[in-house]
């Protein structure tokens, strides 16, 4: 069976919301398509928030559609529904009031995490003698030993499943990993098996094709694999190997119709499809929603993605939690703490403070010129380096990943490196030349605190938020800043950006910025070529 279930896993990117005639020109693409199944949403109960249609997919919207005959109409429960504190029965009555006789439902699958299954299956009997068919999807079953998965085998055989899907939650399995799950379902399980693929790695489409050819005989995908995270196997393309294995003529031009006109513009503004971040996700095991949500929120930089990354490998991240995402995020380890005094050196002195943007290169005679005349102490933001290495007085670098990635450049530089040093990981601190270090400690909150004279609290990990309270813990004179041009005007980093000087200025010992190269920030600016 070819089940396509992009109104359900898709919906996780725009709430379930699916313009009714983008549905039903679906529909009519699926039929010529090959697809059997078309999973056209949830049927849920819960009701926080606004969800389009397909979060409840009701017998009333279904009716309401023109569905081709030769398509069998499905909808998905999550598990979790099913065991809480009302009896099973109860919740399952609210769901499907109606038997499958009196309803467009065909099919109904159960998605389940290992843990919900044994209090879950026996809602397979309950729908059964409703008489609807009846599938449950084995969630995170990648993680389970050959024991577990035997055990979770035996289970089902008791209850009257025509489908036991496993699926690849994480996305981190392997063709031989799939190929050896379905070795051990087989020795319990007898009847049809399915899969569902995600597509971290870029896998879905192969780990699908493994398990055709290992005897599954159903396969789930979504138009251009929009789902959660980095989305699933692409019905256009398994489609067409379906066909060829049917050998079954097909009509793909309804929906490469539908892909242009709606699900390809629909991809470019949410983002879903694999990139490197999901691709380690999948590798060690972590949920995708923690890299769908970071990606979708501007607060999160390319090295944040990353260090959450690293975190939650060593701490887990199989099941997501929005507590535990912000707790990552804080990459400082212990309580805040530091060694080093920033008064000592910055007090009643002017400081420039040289950023990453061209501005630097492209003015760098006339900033030499500044730095000659008027003797400020120079502060480079992490291994930028567009003037005479000789005029620059420290560096600053905050943040984890990028630390440990130019360790071999800092312990080359001349300049001592102000870091939060004792609150950094183990590995990081090995690789840095302790000689060079001024130990500044550092922690991520809501807004700026630089009172200790040895720590300071910033809104973001962004190095200048850092560099900034530095200079404010340290009672510098001013602080003249070079190299910070800004993004474009639609970038989102921009307007983040703007949100730490805005924050900064509104702090009781804040001190005065003077941007003496171009900048698109809120910035007061002079120019260098006039002082």
């Amino acid at each position: 069976m070819f089940l396509d279930c992009t109104l359900r896993d898709g919906g996780y990117y725009n709430s379930w919301d699916f313009p009714e005639s983008v549905i039903q020109e679906y529909l009519q693409a699926m039929q010529a398509t090959g697809v059997d199944i078309v999973e056209l949403g949830l049927r849920s109960l819960k009701n926080v928030g606004f969800s389009g249609a397909c979060a409840y997919s009701t017998d009333a919207f279904l009716r309401s559609l023109a569905i081709p005959q030769t398509l069998t109409l499905s909808v998905m429960i999550n598990a979790s529904e099913l065991c809480g504190a009302t009896p099973l029965a109860e919740v399952l009555q609210q769901l499907f009031p109606l038997p499958a006789s009196e309803s467009p439902v065909d099919l109904v699958r159960v998605a389940c995490h290992v843990q919900e299954f044994a209090q879950a299956l026996p809602a397979a009997t309950w729908l059964q003698r409703r008489g609807y068919r009846v599938g449950f999807n084995l969630m995170q079953v990648a993680h389970c030993s050959q024991a577990e998965v035997k055990a979770l085998a035996r289970q089902a055989c008791e209850y009257p499943i025509e489908v036991l899907y496993f699926a690849d939650s994480m996305g981190g399995m392997r063709p031989q990993q799939v190929a050896q799950t379905i070795a051990w379902l087989r020795t319990e399980w007898r009847g049809a098996l399915g899969i569902h693929t995600h597509d971290n790695m870029g896998l879905a489409l192969s780990n699908t094709l493994r398990a055709l050819d290992e005897g599954v005989t159903w396969v789930d995908a979504t138009v251009t694999g929009m789902g959660r995270g980095p989305g699933n196997a692409r019905t256009e393309e398994l489609a067409i190997e379906m066909a060829e294995r049917r050998a079954q003529s097909i009509n793909l031009v309804p929906l490469m119709g539908l892909v242009r006109s709606y699900f390809r513009p629909l991809q470019h503004q949410c983002g879903w499809g694999t990139n490197p971040y999901y691709y380690l996700a999948g590798k060690y095991g972590i949920h995708p929603t923690y890299i769908q949500e970071m990606l979708s929120d501007k607060r999160y930089s390319e090295e944040d993605v990353l260090a959450v990354i690293e975190r939650l490998k060593v701490e887990g991240g199989r099941k997501y939690s929005a507590q535990a995402l912000d707790a990552a995020r804080h990459f400082y380890l212990g309580e805040l703490r530091g060694s080093w005094c920033p008064a000592d050196v910055f007090m009643g002195r002017k400081v420039l403070l040289l950023g990453s943007g061209p501005g630097v290169a492209m003015h760098r005679t006339a900033i030499e010129a500044f730095i000659n005349h008027y003797q400020p102490l120079v502060v480079a933001l992490n291994t930028k380096t567009d003037i005479c290495e000789e005029l620059i007085s420290y560096r600053v670098a905050c943040h984890p990943v990028r630390l440990l990635a130019d360790c071999t450049e800092y312990n080359q530089h001349n300049q001592k490196l102000i870091t939060p040093f004792s609150m950094l990981p183990r590995n990081i601190q090995c690789a840095l030349d302790k000689n060079k270090i001024l130990d500044f400690g550092l922690g991520i909150g809501q807004a700026f605190n630089f009172d200790n004279k040895y720590w300071c609290s910033v809104p973001s990990s962004v190095v200048v938020a850092y560099a900034l309270a530095i200079l404010t813990a340290g009672s510098a004179d001013i602080i003249f800043m070079a190299g910070f041009d800004g993004y474009g005007e639609d970038d989102s980093r921009n307007a983040e950006m703007n949100d730490i000087f805005e924050r900064y200025n509104n702090t009781k010992n804040k001190l005065s910025i003077v941007s003496i190269t171009p900048t698109r920030y809120a910035l007061a600016t002079q120019s260098v070529y006039g002082l």
